[in-house]
């Protein structure tokens, strides 16, 4: 698997059609802020509290809430075009992929929605929640479950390709390459599938559960543990290269701009490596914990910890802050001179 291989959507600059900006898990890398923000352009509530992270394509930002609904919002209204209702709550991240919307619920229930209409296209079930955002590659979506299984469905259909069992839940969101994908699971194990069959290629056991989701790097892995530790692997063997220990735990998932690895921990603190070594370039306070994934701009990195914060992507120095009415616990997504962030109290703002 290399960087070359990942799957990724034809988009504009101001596109955000996945987790983490795109299948590559670059976090944003080129989006351009213009300024920090300092005004809330609108603000719309959907009454239910929201813990997974919007998505964008084509002017209409897509967010999923607590009461299991999927939103589509007019971004320079405010107002809401289209509501989806889901079997259950909804934690997983939507993402986009030809003129469909991919997500899971806690039912079990994964969708394709059809992201100009709002109208169910299909709807396949795993046995237990799908917390995990769907990522799609080549004609498939590739979710996990807490049933403690990985699913490859075909991506027009929903029929099932393959199923393959693990030992523990998943949370983590696939990274899906050319011929293999990788994700952790809640039984303290990374596992590369081969995404044409689902068989094991390698596993590598960390201390703790995984619900952080990986991120690659040329040939290099990256993803936190529960342990306390970030992880770099040899993509092809699982084989660990290094592995950097912060203070808590790691749900967070990490982003990779050139050759820096950054990553959130529940120590309240944002890190920045070396990818190639795991030397620590600098961590900065974020908050109290820091569960959602950093984002990167052209020069910062964001976070959420209670607010948005920027810092200086070269020193870690704090370059500013938002704070909203409600705590923030996903990603932002950043279009130019407008950032988006959905809220527990569930609320969505649009920040310039």
């Amino acid at each position: 698997m290399n960087k070359s291989e990942a799957s990724t959507v034809s988009q504009s600059e101001s596109d955000w059609p996945a987790l983490l900006y795109d299948n590559l898990r670059t976090g944003g890398l080129g989006v351009r802020i213009a300024k920090a923000p300092d005004r809330v352009r609108w603000q719309l509530r959907v009454g239910s509290s929201i813990r997974s992270a919007p998505v964008l394509r084509g002017g209409t930002l897509y967010v999923t809430s607590i009461g299991g609904n999927l939103h589509a919002i007019d971004v320079e209204k405010g107002r809401q075009i289209w509501q989806f209702q889901a079997a259950g709550q909804i934690h997983s991240t939507p993402s986009l992929s030809d003129n469909k919307v991919f997500f899971g619920c806690d039912a079990g229930s994964v969708y394709a929605v059809n992201w100009d209409s709002g109208r169910k296209i299909w709807e396949t079930s795993a046995a237990a929640e799908v917390w995990a955002s769907p990522v799609t590659r080549n004609g498939n979506v590739f979710f996990g479950s807490a049933d403690c299984k990985v699913y490859s469905v075909d991506a027009n259909s929903g029929s099932r390709r393959w199923v393959r069992q693990l030992g523990g839940r998943v949370y983590s969101t696939a990274y899906v390459g050319q011929k293999n994908l990788c994700l952790g699971c809640g039984d303290g194990r990374v596992y590369s599938l081969e995404i044409s069959s689902g068989k094991i290629l390698w596993s590598t056991p960390t201390g703790d559960g995984i619900d952080s989701s990986p991120a690659v790097f040329g040939d290099t892995v990256l993803i936190g543990s529960e342990d306390f530790f970030l992880y770099a692997l040899e993509a092809n063997t699982g084989a660990v290269r290094w592995k950097y220990e912060t203070g808590l735990g790691i749900a967070s998932s990490p982003a990779i701009a050139n050759d820096l690895a950054f990553i959130g921990s529940k120590d309240g603190f944002l890190y920045a490596l070396d990818v190639y070594s795991g030397e620590l370039r600098w961590k900065a306070r974020a908050g109290d914990v820091v569960t959602a994934p950093p984002v990167i701009a052209s020069g910062i990195v964001c976070v959420q910890a209670g607010g948005t914060l920027a810092f200086d992507i070269a020193s870690g120095s704090l370059v500013w802050r938002a704070w909203l009415g409600g705590s923030v616990q996903s990603a932002p997504v950043l279009a130019g001179d407008v950032i988006y962030v959905a809220s527990i109290d569930g609320g969505i703002y649009a920040l310039e």
